[in-house]
């Protein structure tokens, strides 16, 4: 690829994202005439429509829409990379203040946090654990940790750990009384934990997914809470069945305290990202725990 047909394609970005030819031309600081140039070099040499034009809108069109997701993580992640680059002649100081659940926390988070603060004795970081989803924005966080498929598509997402199980679980004296459940459906028959969302005050409704079929249940039992180690606690006491992402269980699984069931009910999802509204605003210090926690293969 030549030069200038990345050129092009920045500019195809502009004028996608913004949905409009006035606000992309303002943004790269050229002219209207000249991005429509631009755009037209790109859907000719492409062969495709990119934009749907008209004369109150622009949108991309199928063919776009595929090109600016394919576009926008692999310029994100050369801006990011340059950006950290160009901090390592700077000093980089200042609070860092995060949001994040317990268990991605302790486990990811809180790992990443301890070698940069080691490294950098400027920077300092501050990490707010709570279960229930915040506005980042109205409460001054920097950034947050949520799970990837809860993430706002509004909000700049990076992937910190790798992909997630469910994971429905029971004692094996539970087992020995109740049997197991060979589908979702044999659970209305079993005495089940429930969970409490910290959030909107609701039970959780267990998900659960074979063959691309979605299936939901809503489950019964005698205890209910909104801590996940409790959660954990009552199913290793034989008080129920337990669904929860599989990394909440530790060492439980090898250990043979709890036994997995509806495995094969159970797909990967997407792991722990760390989210923040606007990659163009931060800060060195910021910049370095990104890539310090970014996750990699």
């Amino acid at each position: 690829m030549r030069r200038d047909e990345i050129g092009d394609l920045l500019a195809f970005m502009a004028v996608a994202e913004e949905r409009s030819f006035t606000r992309a031309a303002a943004r790269m600081g050229t002219s209207q005439s000249s991005l429509s140039h631009t755009i037209r070099r790109i859907e000719e040499r492409m062969g495709v429509r990119l934009l749907t034009r008209t004369t109150r809108n622009v949108a991309p069109t199928d063919a776009g829409e595929q090109l600016l997701e394919t576009l926008r993580p692999a310029f994100d992640d050369i801006e990011t990379r340059v950006d950290v680059i160009s901090a390592l002649g700077a000093k980089p100081a200042g609070t860092i203040r995060l949001t994040s659940s317990r268990q991605a926390a302790v486990g990811i988070v809180m790992p990443a946090a301890s070698r940069l603060m080691a490294e950098y004795p400027d920077i300092n970081i501050e990490i707010s654990v709570d279960q229930k989803f915040t506005d980042i924005v109205s409460e001054r966080y920097d950034a947050g940790v949520r799970l990837g498929e809860r993430v706002e598509k509004d909000m700049v997402a990076v992937r910190i750990g790798p992909e997630l199980r469910m994971a429905v679980a029971g004692a094996p004296g539970y087992f020995e009384k109740r049997g197991k459940p060979l589908s979702p459906h044999d659970l209305m028959q079993h005495v089940c934990i429930n969970l409490r969302l910290p959030t909107l005050g609701g039970l959780y409704i267990w998900e659960f997914e074979k063959d691309d079929r979605p299936l939901n249940v809503r489950v019964q039992g005698q205890f209910t809470c909104n801590d996940v180690p409790m959660l954990v606690e009552a199913a290793v006491n034989g008080l129920g069945l337990v669904c929860l992402p599989d990394d909440q269980f530790g060492s439980l699984f090898d250990d043979g305290r709890l036994e997995h069931v509806l495995e094969d009910w159970c797909p990967p999802f997407p792991g722990y990202h760390l989210y923040y509204p606007s990659r163009r605003q931060v800060s060195p210090a910021f910049r370095l725990l990104i890539e310090a926690l970014r996750y990699r293969d």
